[in-house]
């Protein structure tokens, strides 16, 4: 059964930002913009990352890893967000809707479990760091990404699944700037009491999960740093984890202000904000947050760079040659 016959509404209405009209251009601008330099400041991190033969480490290889879903995740809501602006249409059909419902929960999940996988890392560098190199092998840092991807990967399908077989007969307007699953749910006038189980079990057990795992292994590395008698080399131990310690409070502050905050306190404005902190602001500021704090990063991407500009003044020379 095809997912128009599943439901009477061929189509929904994304109600957007709550933009003023004076204030349109300027807001998509400024989200243009911000696309933008995630998908540079991300793409770039990648390519450091994999030509730099310095960074082919475990901590660099879950950093490029997050880097691809961090501007995956952007990729799937802001584009279609400022064509609908260009176009001056707010709809979205129900494939489409149900499609980026199910790739922003899965790029979301993703994330949860890669800031999990990389405080495991810090965890094993920082208080076994003999170790590292026997316990963080090849075999398996590819066993946690492609985990990380599977487990995502059937979530997001069980909520898109059970998401399909609901009906939307009445309003069809989604107060919100993309399909997110709370937001459906809303809308739907069949019974959502099987979703609403899901969610509140399987949903948020899988994003509590790492957050634990997150918490044990900075409260087993704050504890191991504690014990190291010098100054600066507890600094060091600790500067080794400051990016992503940073990373992970700026990503789960707005996950835990919209999802685990008393609903009283919920309004429309304050569940988009914090949307657009974790879907666009976040994973445009990852890359400058691993970047700037880390040596060995600005060096790959100052060699990139200056590979960069002698590849340019290459092609330059020989099209002045090929003019002469």
């Amino acid at each position: 059964m095809s997912w128009a016959n599943q439901s009477s509404a061929s189509e929904f209405l994304l109600l957007g930002l709550f933009w003023k009209p004076q204030q349109q251009q300027i807001i998509f601008a400024l989200f243009l913009i911000m696309y933008l330099a995630t998908v540079l400041g991300n793409l770039l991190i990648i390519l450091a990352i994999s030509t730099d033969t310095r960074l082919h480490t475990p901590m660099y290889f879950f950093l490029s890893n997050l880097s691809f879903v961090d501007l995956c995740l952007s990729t799937i809501i802001v584009p279609n967000m400022l064509t609908n602006h260009i176009l001056s249409s707010q709809t979205i059909s129900f494939p489409a809707c149900l499609t980026q419902m199910y790739f922003f929960t899965l790029f979301i999940v993703i994330d949860n479990f890669f800031l999990a996988v990389m405080a495991y890392d810090r965890f094993v560098a920082v208080c076994h760091p003999l170790h590292y190199t026997t316990k963080m092998t090849p075999q398996l840092c590819a066993l946690m990404v492609t985990g990380s991807w599977v487990i995502s990967s059937g979530n997001a399908l069980l909520h898109t699944l059970l998401m399909a077989r609901l009906s939307f007969c009445a309003d069809n307007r989604i107060p919100h700037f993309f399909c997110d699953v709370a937001a459906l749910l809303k809308l739907s006038c069949s019974d959502t009491h099987i979703n609403e189980i899901i969610i509140n079990t399987e949903g948020i057990l899988i994003m509590i999960t790492p957050f634990v795992c997150i918490l044990v292994s900075y409260i087993c590395i704050t504890t191991a740093v504690l014990r190291i008698p010098s100054t600066k080399g507890k600094w060091k131990a600790f500067s080794t984890c400051g990016s992503h310690l940073a990373v992970v409070s700026l990503f789960y502050g707005t996950i835990i202000a919209v999802y685990f905050s008393p609903s009283s306190s919920h309004s429309a404005e304050k569940d988009i904000a914090a949307a657009v902190m974790y879907t666009v602001v976040t994973p445009m500021l990852n890359p400058f947050i691993y970047s700037l704090r880390n040596k060995d990063m600005k060096g790959a991407l100052k060699k990139l760079i200056g590979i960069f500009f002698s590849f340019e003044q290459r092609m330059d020379s020989k099209c002045h040659k090929g003019m002469s």
